[in-house]
């Protein structure tokens, strides 16, 4: 594990280290202060600068004259999903207080630990776990940074035997400058490449930060030989490593990365991974003495030298948190590649839907008729993307037999509120076949739960999911109460929930009940002597869509109506739920509640309830854990709307939870607003969160 400090102040003098997101929390300190004098020296734990830049001396000169530690810092070898010089975050950092890895002038802390002789490098548990770390950052192919297209890149074909990959790096970086560079530079190891292989089709690399033009190259000339293909295409590293036989570099992280594949690597400078044994060096550092296997030096390199951040929760994490964070963020982006066309959004929506259809490899428009679409230049292989069933006639002017046409809806588990009270969305389905809520047609979620094989380690995950549901009181929309609810405890209280009548699941989903009132008159025959409990939908009671209450007979055959209680409350009271389509009858199930279905919703028909119109699709026997897994895990997209990336529904139930908990605290005099205000501020925030 990272090795901790103990909780201390830090400081810089610098304006950039300053602004870092978190960096409390990567350094795993109580605070970081800016440019203390010396009346602050005895409260410090030790101060911190960039490397070995020259804006550094000040920071090293404090603290060499207040007796403090300095620590170099440095972006990890896992930073982040774009690029550093784009502003994005780093989830990982190195703090290095011997020196740092690049600089194979001189030692740095990873060179002791992979030197060390007292050598924790040898813990079976330790390298059982870099072993699995490397297996994910090869399948999931990440790299340092992370927002390369996903599509799978193919070297154009080629007459030579054999590509060779030469890595181009910036100009003048610090890890060229004090790399130990072999004295023939760039040319010479292009020269070398050439030399060495004589046959073969020689790949020059150009930087990331290089294509986005933030920085200059190093070739100067040689680029425009036979053999030699110079790529400047934004490309996934992985995804070109795989295909290279052979791999020469200065310093560049890209080596390392080429070793993780079992890639021969020559090394014209001292990267932090060579002279262990694993390259072939044409510059020698003596000081580096042990042979060193590759899980040892990845156990070193990528988890005991580093800081990680975990990426949810904004505390010191490992790198497991970090993988696991940019595999899924990759996973989106492969899901979401296209030219995609979104109509029947509101305005307020568009920010929602972009996050959602986040991708490196795709463009997003909005639309509002066939005409501007093909105005924007809508043509074949485009995709349309739509809220729910909306915008159908528009769509049909554009679409062909072969037109993707992608559905968006509300998840599961949604907000600490209404959605109609414009708050945004914690997660959200795209559906590339139909939509959930519509059984005439196949959908994504009846695909995956008819032919996904779960693992056990699926089927435990949504068990525990299962349990944090419960144990937090949470539903689709999270709106606390603090009223009790006093039942019979004498009789077999049946939960009716409310529907919208005029949505588009009532109409997609039954067959002969549409109503409430069909539906809790149909109850009652069937269970005369059960307490019937009905609970109308809280749009219906908030008057925030069409159906203001007006129960009529539903008063009559019911024995409560509750407007205020919370479904959860509810759900906990309740020994059966009967219901048209509503996702309360799926939230009955997570509490292994009995359930009948009067209609055909997406948890029906897989042997878990009791269902008035079986569904014909839908034969194969799921356990419980499976139907969540599917459904909670596997379908729908979740966001977390704070670092506006994709998340877990893990991370999900605790931020609601922790919302919901909010709501139940009193408010301090003059804090509290009308729920008209908080909706246009929830309407305000939407809007301006566009991007």
């Amino acid at each position: 594990m990272t090795q901790p400090m103990s909780p201390q102040i830090a400081a810089t003098f610098s304006r950039g280290i300053r602004r870092i997101p978190c960096l409390a929390a990567l350094l795993d300190v109580e605070k970081v202060v800016f440019n203390p004098d010396r009346t602050m020296a005895n409260r410090l734990g030790f101060v911190v600068g960039w490397g070995f830049k020259p804006n550094t001396a000040r920071a090293r000169r404090f603290a060499t004259e207040n007796k403090l530690p300095f620590l170099a810092l440095e972006d990890g070898f896992l930073r982040s999903v774009d690029l550093g010089v784009q502003g994005s975050a780093p989830l990982s950092i190195i703090t290095d207080d011997v020196g740092v890895y690049y600089d194979a002038t001189q030692p740095s802390r990873l060179e002791n630990l992979l030197n060390g002789e007292t050598d924790s490098l040898t813990d079976s548990k330790l390298l059982q776990r870099a072993e699995q770390c490397m297996d994910k950052i090869r399948r999931h192919q990440l790299s340092k940074y992370n927002n390369s297209p996903v599509e799978e890149y193919v070297l154009p074909p080629s007459s030579f035997k054999g590509d060779v990959l030469v890595v181009d790096q910036t100009a003048n970086d610090m890890s060229i400058l004090t790399g130990m560079m072999h004295p023939d530079g760039f040319q010479g190891m292009l020269n070398a490449a050439l030399e060495e292989n004589p046959n073969a089709r020689i790949i020059v690399k150009i930087h990331p930060d290089v294509i986005s033009g933030k920085k200059a190259a190093n070739f100067q000339t040689g680029l425009d030989h036979e053999r030699v293909l110079l790529l400047q295409d934004h490309v996934n590293p992985i995804s070109l490593l795989q295909q290279v036989d052979k791999v020469y570099t200065i310093t560049s992280q890209l080596g390392f990365e080429a070793l993780m594949l079992h890639k021969p690597v020559v090394c014209f400078g001292g990267p932090f991974y060579s002279n262990w044994g694993l390259t072939d060096d044409r510059v020698r550092i003596e000081r580096r003495t042990r042979k060193r296997t590759l899980s040892e030096l990845f156990a070193a390199a990528y988890i005991l030298y580093p800081r990680y951040l975990h990426p949810d929760e904004e505390r010191p994490g490992e790198i497991e948190d970090v993988i696991d964070h940019l595999a899924l963020q990759r996973e989106k982006y492969r899901q979401n590649v296209g030219s995609l066309y979104c109509f029947g959004f509101s305005r307020w929506k568009h920010g929602q839907i972009r996050r959602v259809l986040n991708s490196t490899s795709n463009t997003i428009k909005f639309c509002r008729t066939a005409a501007g679409a093909r105005k924007s230049g809508f043509a074949d292989g485009a995709t349309i993307v739509c809220w729910g069933t909306r915008g159908k006639k528009e769509i049909d002017r554009l679409r062909t037999d072969t037109t993707p046409i992608w559905r968006v809806e509300d998840g599961f588990l949604r907000s600490a509120s209404l959605g109609s009270d414009f708050t945004l969305p914690a997660s959200l389905v795209v559906d590339k076949r139909g939509i959930y809520f519509d059984p005439g047609t196949p959908s994504d979620l009846e695909h995956l739960l008819l032919t996904h094989e779960f693992t056990d380690g699926e089927r435990q995950r949504a068990t525990h999911l299962q349990r944090e549901i419960l144990e937090k009181g949470l539903s689709k929309y999270n709106i606390s109460t603090l009223d009790s609810l006093e039942l019979p405890e004498n009789r077999t209280i049946i939960l009716v929930p409310g529907q919208v009548e005029s949505d588009a699941s009532i109409a997609a989903g039954c067959v002969d009940i549409r109503t409430n009132e069909q539906l809790v008159l149909e109850v009652r025959k069937k269970s005369p002597d059960a307490f019937i409990l009905y609970k109308p939908h809280p749009d219906v009671v908030a008057q925030n869509r069409k159906g203001k209450p007006v129960y009529g007979g539903i008063r009559d055959a019911c024995d409560a109506i509750v407007e205020n209680q919370s479904i959860a409350a509810c759900l906990g009271k309740a020994h059966e739920i009967h219901t048209m389509t509503s996702l309360v009858g799926f939230e009955g199930l997570l509490r292994e509640k009995k359930v009948c279905t009067y209609g055909q919703p997406f948890y029906c028909g897989w042997g878990l309830t009791d269902d008035r119109h079986p569904h014909p699709r839908r034969g194969r026997k799921l356990l419980l854990s499976e139907l969540i897994c599917g459904t909670m895990i596997l379908y729908p997209s979740y966001i977390n709307w704070k670092n506006k990336s994709f998340t877990t529904p893990e991370f999900i139930v605790q931020t609601l939870a922790e919302d919901l908990r909010r709501q139940l605290q009193p408010a301090s005099a003059g804090a509290s607003a009308s729920r008209q205000l908080k909706r246009m501020g929830n309407l305000v925030r939407g809007m301006l969160n566009v991007k």
